[in-house]
């Protein structure tokens, strides 16, 4: 039902149909023509055929003159003759100009001669002198044609009376009839003839249309290999040309349109900023991977929301306020912490958003575009400049301070006590030469900074180059031990150095002096916080590519969340006690150059109360080996 309903709404019915109907109406129209003047010539052929001839009307009008019975005898014979001629004609009566019959042609009728008329149109021709014809039909007789002609005298001076005649018309529209049977055959034949061939022409009209409708179909779904069959150079021809080449451009801007739209998701993907594209209502439409990242959503939670939602300023500005003022904000989030993380741990994100609206030509604010930058490191940069710059200050202005109390006071006649001035000349050498440290290490930290400190590179047995370190450690409390019994009242931390190393020869390319360094802060770190008596456990492992070295203490440990925060410049877990233990806070941070320098890695494990493990991990070939390796 459907198809059917569907043909009937096609293009191809509906032109056949039209061709059909215009021949129809076209046959109609010049057969109703055609009826009408053939009726109208018939017609006049047959009222001529039935009028009374001229000679007719004289020898009548002789004879109504004469007005005698020999008169009206010769008139019937006139009728007789004249009737004999046309088998058409039913009835002729002649009439005096009294209205008295005077003759007729059926014998049957002669009844009526003498008799007035009944007749009111006989006495209207008489009395006006006009001839009246009329056509009228009768159910017994059919149709009939009559006709009063006025009969005058021989000199035209007045009527003398006047001629009926009536004939039967069935002859002519039985003629008619036959012709109108026989053109509506023949427009039948030619109807159906019209409608065959205005069938085929309209299938050869809608042929390529249909083919050019399924090109666009296909052209709509994005299949543009078709092309449309060109039948003739006509308008349709060339529209079926230009359907080909549409379809040619059409393909070439998808193409083009779907390279720069992959072009554009690539950059999107790969920028490292947020990109956020909102519609005039501030709904995201598009938003790429660093900005879910960023924001901590996918991509479903992040389509059509609300940007001032998603970015987490709804209560502070709307999206509305955007569009008046775009003005670039700092966001600060903390959505992303990790799950193994504390909370108060500092893994927030700092974004720039910068805000720019999406004008059409006209002027219309079809949208938003929102580009977020990541600058927490920037920021911590900064803060960790004002922090160093704090931090150098407060360090140096603590010796300073304490130099000059020292030196004020011996100014002021402390030099002339042989007890207390050499004890604040004592102070004061300490305090410089503590600030000559903090120098040179911040020296040391510049110039690897700036990539001036070289490495000068040895091949060394690792196993005897870290139990030389450690010998000295050792050697070194032997001698505090030794010292302490000559002095009276100084006390001396009592501590053990525990070797695990492993039996295999490990031989890495390094710089012993830096290297030495390194071991020698943490070791001396780990003797400084271990309480006394303590264990330092040394260990040296080997990995697939790796050396590893681990240094552990048995002191008071590393909150969690400063963990990541020790090998920081002027950091310090417990700020109180490394000052007064003389530290300058940046042996972590030099120690973390050199290994990264080694192209290792330093890390620390701790809990508080339960001590801290500082891990270096240094690269070495497992195949190498090398001589004798000579003592510092």
């Amino acid at each position: 039902m459907k198809r059917r309903l569907a043909f009937l709404h096609s293009i191809n019915f509906k032109i056949g149909l039209s061709f059909i109907l215009i021949l129809i109406f076209t046959i109609e129209i010049i057969g109703a023509y055609f009826v009408r003047q053939l009726e109208q010539q018939n017609i006049a052929q047959f009222e001529d055929s039935v009028s009374v001839k001229v000679y007719v009307l004289n020898q009548i009008s002789e004879n109504l003159t004469d007005n005698d019975s020999h008169t009206r005898a010769n008139i019937n014979n006139t009728i007789q003759d004249f009737s004999r001629n046309n088998s058409d004609i039913t009835d002729i009566q002649v009439i005096d100009r009294n209205g008295i019959v005077v003759g007729t042609k059926d014998a049957d009728k002669a009844s009526l001669i003498g008799r007035k008329t009944l007749k009111d149109q006989v006495r209207r021709s008489i009395n006006n002198n006009k001839k009246i014809t009329q056509i009228y039909y009768d159910k017994s007789l059919g149709s009939s044609y009559e006709s009063i002609t006025p009969v005058s005298s021989p000199d035209n001076s007045n009527v003398v009376g006047a001629i009926y005649v009536r004939a039967s018309m069935e002859s002519v529209y039985t003629g008619i009839n036959n012709i109108i049977v026989i053109f509506l055959t023949a427009s039948l034949v030619a109807g159906l003839l019209g409608a065959i061939i205005a069938i085929f022409i309209s299938r050869a009209i809608t042929r390529p249309i249909g083919e050019m409708k399924q090109q666009a179909v296909r052209m709509a779904e994005g299949d543009y290999s078709g092309q449309v069959r060109v039948y003739s150079p006509d308008e349709l021809g060339q529209l079926a040309m230009a359907v080909n080449d549409l379809s040619v451009r059409v393909e070439e801007a998808t193409e083009n349109s779907e390279s720069e739209r992959r072009r554009l998701d690539s950059v999107l993907t790969q920028m490292s900023d947020g990109v956020i594209a909102t519609n005039r209502l501030g709904n995201i439409t598009v938003i790429n991977e660093m900005a879910r990242e960023f924001l901590n959503k996918t991509e479903d939670e992040a389509n059509g929301a609300q940007l001032v939602d998603v970015l987490g300023i709804a209560d502070n500005v709307s999206f509305d306020e955007l569009l008046e003022s775009p003005e670039p904000m700092i966001i600060e989030t903390t959505d992303f912490m990790d799950d193994d993380l504390e909370e108060g741990d500092d893994n927030s994100l700092i974004l720039n958003a910068d805000f720019s609206l999406i004008q059409r030509n006209s002027g219309f604010i079809s949208g938003m575009v929102c580009v977020l930058h990541d600058v927490t490191e920037q920021q911590k940069i900064d803060a960790e400049r004002r922090q160093f710059v704090s931090n150098v200050s407060h360090e140096l202005r603590t010796p300073l301070t304490s130099i000059s109390s020292y030196i004020d006071a011996l100014n002021n006649g402390a030099w002339k006590d042989q007890k207390l001035a050499p004890q604040f000349l004592n102070v004061t050498a300490e305090e410089t030469d503590r600030m000559i440290r903090m120098i040179q290490d911040l020296l040391n930290l510049s110039r690897m900074d700036q990539g001036r400190s070289k490495l000068e590179k040895e091949l060394v047995n690792f196993n005897e180059f870290f139990a030389y370190i450690l010998d000295r450690f050792d050697m070194m409390l032997k001698k505090e031990k030794a010292d302490a019994k000559d002095t009276d009242g100084k006390v001396v931390k009592n501590y053990r150095i525990k070797r695990i190393f492993t039996q295999k020869d490990l031989w890495v390319e390094i710089d012993t002096d830096k290297m030495t360094q390194v071991i020698d802060n943490i070791v001396n770190n780990a003797i400084k916080y271990s309480p006394d008596g303590g264990v330092i456990t040394c260990r040296l492992l080997e990995t697939n590519k790796h050396i590893i070295i681990s240094i552990s203490d048995e002191g008071l440990g590393i909150p969690r969340k400063d963990i990541k925060k020790v090998f920081d410049r002027f950091y310090r877990v417990d700020k109180a006690r490394s000052r007064k233990q003389g530290g300058t806070g940046l042996g972590l941070s030099i120690s973390k150059e050199i290994v990264e320098q080694h192209k290792g890695r330093i890390w620390v494990n701790s809990a508080e109360g339960r001590g801290s493990t500082f891990y270096i991990s240094l690269p070495f070939d497992p195949n190498e080996t090398g001589g004798e390796w000579d003592e510092i």
